[in-house]
């Protein structure tokens, strides 16, 4: 039987006002940056760049003693926006967050959602990579060439897939290299897949003549000889990547991809300030330096409302590069 005494009550009050403060940092309390229970959705299926930068950050910021154990969960669909249209009726939620980029921005557009990222809470833009034009090892394309020269002679033959909807990185990539082999982007028989995953299995069996997507979601394919690379889409070559650019191809023009993280609207300052924290350690911690190079990502580092002009920028971008494409 335990005895209620005046002292043991007085003690337990002291406690009481007392604990709180004496937590350690490495405890999963609500302090610092770490948040317990907190949890990364992924917009797209496994495999893909948005579920790969969730899941490194995720391991990253755990490793570093960041937080606690993060929770990684898909919701995949129409590139993107279902799993916005999750986050912004999780309004108020500080424990939850996307992994995002351009693909959300481009599936606004095309898909006409009544949910767009102006709703949400931005935290941080990431990092930034260039895409690759890529065919299976067996594909009878060697170099980007050979590929251009039977893209022009008959556009709508050569099907080419992307990890992202109308509107997104690997959607738009392929099109602008259309326009600038003199193709009608009109003409280009383009095919979608929710996420680099469902495209690699796509190149591999042959289903389209090549694909466009991220550097970082097929390095192991390249690297294993599985896929061959044929070009880069951004300004210069990809150190340890024997391919050149567009341009050293011939073609006026150059592209890169983006990818961030965001979360609800409505979050309190406090909510909002610990997750840009979290994300802002977790960019300076080696072992997210380490995951850079590893995966071919640039550092892109944008954090909080400077992302959230940046968002508002590459929202107007997209509207006019559609437009101006005619799609």
């Amino acid at each position: 039987m335990r005895l209620r005494t005046p002292f043991a009550l007085l003690g337990a009050a002291l406690l009481v006002l007392v604990g709180p403060p004496l937590l350690s940092p490495g405890s999963d309390s609500d302090t610092g940056t770490r948040i317990p229970g907190l949890r990364f959705m992924v917009p797209n299926t496994p495999g893909g760049g948005y579920d790969i930068t969730a899941r490194t950050a995720a391991k990253n910021a755990e490793e570093a003693g960041l937080t606690g154990d993060i929770e990684v969960f898909n919701l995949p669909g129409a590139g993107g926006t279902v799993g916005l249209t999750r986050l912004v009726g999780e309004r108020g939620n500080g424990r939850l967050a996307m992994s995002m980029g351009l693909g959300v921005v481009g599936a606004v557009h095309t898909n006409q959602t009544p949910r767009t990222l102006a709703d949400t809470t931005p935290i941080a833009r990431l990092t930034e990579e260039q895409d690759i034009v890529v065919v299976g090892k067996d594909s009878p394309y060697k170099t980007i060439q050979d590929l251009l020269t039977a893209w022009k002679k008959n556009p709508g033959k050569l099907p080419v897939g992307g990890g992202s909807s109308p509107g997104g990185p690997d959607h738009l990539a392929p099109m602008l290299m259309a326009q600038a082999a003199g193709i009608a982007p009109k003409d280009v028989n383009y095919v979608p897949f929710d996420g680099g995953g469902e495209l690699l299995a796509s190149i591999l069996g042959d289903k389209v003549a090549f694909g466009v997507s991220g550097v970082g979601e097929y390095l192991d394919q390249i690297k294993a000889g599985q896929l061959r690379l044929l070009a880069v889409t951004g300004p210069k070559r990809v150190p340890g990547l024997d391919a050149p650019t567009l341009r050293e191809a011939g073609l006026d023009t150059e592209f890169t991809n983006w990818r961030g993280i965001v979360a609800p609207p409505g979050l309190s300052d406090a909510e909002r300030e610990k997750l840009v924290t979290l994300v802002t350690e977790l960019h300076d911690s080696p072992q997210w330096r380490e995951s850079l190079k590893t995966h071919g990502w640039n550092d892109a580092f944008l954090p909080g409302e400077e992302f959230g002009t940046f968002l508002a920028e590459q929202d107007r971008r997209v509207g006019s590069v559609l437009k101006e494409l005619g799609l």
